[in-house]
């Protein structure tokens, strides 16, 4: 039998795929301490170096879940949603892959540490490293900014039952929180304990979008076929 629904399948299963990589990539990162700061870009640097294997783990998830995220906003603007507010659906989705765009940026930041790190001792490393260490958090604060635009979007244009909307709109609340922090520390960039309680305000985002991947992958909600 053909699949009645295939876009919106395929939409629950890579925001599923990119939820669990990003996860899992944060699971690599906190107990290791590679947060990696740019108020002590020589500690970053000796971090990365010591535990290289894991940083570049920990980056093969992270690019498979920005990668997922892309694909899945992508197919979602793409298709043509029948709900009362298909415009939405479409924001939403354009805003997601924009989300994950600058996200994978973030990753392009991150992995050229790993070539500052094999030379720490090589003239103005910290320097440019604390340089690449703050535009990668940049990016990564404006990929969350895009993914929060798009949770609200989703969450107003999408049909979901009432008790998931009300988290979505929960969700965007401690994603802008999880967005304003950097704002706070000015020119230094937020310190290795801003950086876990950013992770910890994004969570409920990427747990709204592991609970709407769900519901796309059974079927429910969205026709975009």
């Amino acid at each position: 039998m053909t699949d009645p629904n295939p876009r919106c399948r395929l939409t629950g299963v890579l925001l599923l795929t990119s939820q669990v990589a990003m996860i899992a990539g944060a699971a690599v990162v906190v107990p290791s301490g590679l947060t990696l700061s740019p108020s002590d870009p020589a500690a970053v640097l000796a971090a990365v170096g010591e535990h290289a294997g894991l940083h570049l783990t920990e980056l093969a998830l992270d690019v498979v879940g920005w990668l997922a995220l892309t694909a899945a906003g992508l197919v979602m603007a793409a298709g043509t949603a029948r709900t009362p507010r298909p415009y939405l659906v479409t924001l939403a989705g354009g805003l997601l892959a924009g989300a994950g765009l600058s996200g994978l940026l973030h990753d392009a930041g991150n992995l050229a540490l790993t070539q500052l790190a094999a030379r720490p001792a090589a003239p103005a490393a910290a320097t440019v490293a604390s340089a690449v260490l703050l535009t990668a958090k940049w990016m990564v604060d404006l990929a969350g900014l895009l993914w929060v635009a798009a949770t609200a979007a989703g969450a107003m244009g999408i049909p979901m039952p009432p008790g998931l909307r009300v988290a979505g709109v929960i969700a965007v609340l401690s994603g802008l929180a999880a967005v304003a922090l950097p704002w706070t520390t000015g020119l230094d960039g937020p310190t290795a304990a801003l950086e876990r309680l950013g992770y910890a305000l994004h969570l409920p985002v990427m747990i709204w979008y592991g609970v709407l991947g769900w519901r796309f992958a059974r079927g429910r909600n969205l026709d975009v076929s």
